[in-house]
């Protein structure tokens, strides 16, 4: 994707990372294991899941050691025609704890314009990660103008209302501490004339996902009281 608010544009090019081997990962986790009070292995990006085989490796090393592993991701490289790619995202789900999934945009126009990608296949990945249970968080950028309207907050809000894996949400205030980046790398930034999200609107955002939440389970419970009678 190309977010029109991503603060890690030197990440596109994928031919500009430094490789490592897993083994040295997880030494570096234990070399610095008295200093943590929990937590484990999260793997971020860029987008994590367009290393798949990375991430089996480095997760089955983890788990040998009781380590909670945890992905960050857009969801965008999910493939759900892909018979090949499904089996290694099996294989790695069978190895992670939690997962943090960062929804763009309910809206698909929106989040088109949004990111320069449809989101068809990230509310698929969704679906996907609720139906194998995997603990999720949802996440999402709130940007003025662009992503804080209350319809589609609470559209958010409904989608992910019908999920049972939910586990936590977050809400992200839009900063713009990216745009250097874009001046080093010589790039344009699309949002510099959108200012910093203010941070004390958070709450009455998230409370329009929340009504959208508790509006979507209402009616499961309402479908499932009815089904429920007609089975009696």
């Amino acid at each position: 994707m190309r977010c029109a608010y991503c603060h890690n544009p030197d990440t596109w090019d994928f031919g500009c990372g430094r490789e490592v081997d897993p083994d040295y990962l997880i030494e570096q986790y234990e070399r610095n294991i008295d200093f943590y009070k929990g937590g484990g292995i999260t793997v971020t990006g860029g987008e994590p899941l367009c290393q798949l085989d990375f991430l089996i490796e480095l997760f089955t090393l983890a788990k040998k050691k009781n380590i909670h592993t945890c992905i960050d991701t857009s969801g965008i490289a999910y493939q759900p025609f892909s018979k090949e790619i499904l089996e290694k995202l099996d294989r790695l789900m069978a190895l992670t704890d939690l997962v943090m999934l960062d929804i763009k945009h309910i809206n698909g126009e929106k989040h088109l314009e949004l990111t320069g990608q449809p989101n068809d296949n990230i509310i698929e990945f969704a679906y996907y990660l609720n139906n194998k249970r995997i603990p999720t968080w949802i996440r999402h950028v709130v940007v003025p103008g662009l992503t804080d309207d209350h319809e589609s907050l609470r559209a958010l809000g409904y989608f992910i209302g019908g999920l049972s894996n939910l586990q936590a949400l977050d809400l992200l205030p839009y900063h713009v501490m990216g745009i250097k980046k874009y001046e080093e790398l010589g790039l344009e930034y699309r949002l510099k004339d959108v200012p910093p999200m203010d941070k004390s609107k958070l709450r009455e955002l998230k409370l329009q996902i929340l009504k959208g939440i508790k509006i979507r389970r209402n009616e499961m419970n309402e479908y499932s009281n009815i089904v429920s009678e007609l089975i009696h």
